[in-house]
């Protein structure tokens, strides 16, 4: 299934030299995690604090590029200068899915939009990356497969976000756009399942 994490090598080498430059000045992979996912709780609770400021939720696309790119940095940091550790790995999986509630739950707090079905989206979304996580766990590698990966939801939240702050997205839309997500979510985590079984099937072969 097509998910935007298949570009993800052409995007990393459009940032290598940024990643070079990062590394010559001793900035770290962990360091970059972290920092990415404080910026996103920050901004998470500057829109549940001022959620009737609309516009303030022209922040979500413009972080969601920057935190993708961030997120694709502090992999090639590790990988590609030697600062792999079991702390960055916990840090990488964690600070994900922190962020992702904390950019994805001020929607909640828009009138027009349902609250119960933003927290059951986060949960999906959560699980979902477990699914992917428990790969390693039963013989096979970690699971990326979409269609609603981490790449695919911070590009559908950002188009949201943008929509809600210039008043081009209909109110009325967002609850179904929401209910999408969460569906794409749902098969998602049965495509990482699947997928994850069939890998691990084939290895014991």
């Amino acid at each position: 299934m097509l998910s935007i994490y298949q570009l993800k090598p052409r995007f990393q080498n459009l940032l290598r030299p940024l990643v070079q430059r990062l590394y010559d000045r001793g900035v770290t992979a962990n360091q970059v995690t972290l920092s990415a996912a404080v910026v996103s709780v920050l901004i998470g609770l500057l829109l549940a604090l001022f959620p009737h400021h609309l516009w303030l939720f022209a922040l979500i696309p413009l972080w969601m590029i920057l935190r993708m790119a961030l997120n694709a940095v502090d992999g090639m940091l590790a990988r590609e200068f030697g600062q792999q550790s079991t702390l960055g790995a916990y840090l990488n999986e964690l600070c994900d899915v922190i962020a992702d509630a904390a950019l994805f739950l001020p929607f909640a707090l828009l009138p027009s939009v349902s609250p119960t079905l933003v927290v059951v989206l986060v949960l999906f979304a959560l699980i979902s990356e477990y699914a992917g996580v428990m790969g390693p766990m039963v013989g096979a590698s970690r699971r990326y497969d979409g269609p609603m990966g981490k790449s695919d939801r911070a590009f559908c939240f950002g188009v949201l976000g943008a929509g809600v702050a210039t008043a081009l997205l209909p109110p009325n839309w967002i609850n179904p756009i929401l209910a999408v997500i969460t569906a794409l979510l749902l098969y998602t985590l049965f495509n990482r399942v699947r997928q994850g079984l069939a890998q691990a099937s084939s290895s014991a072969q």
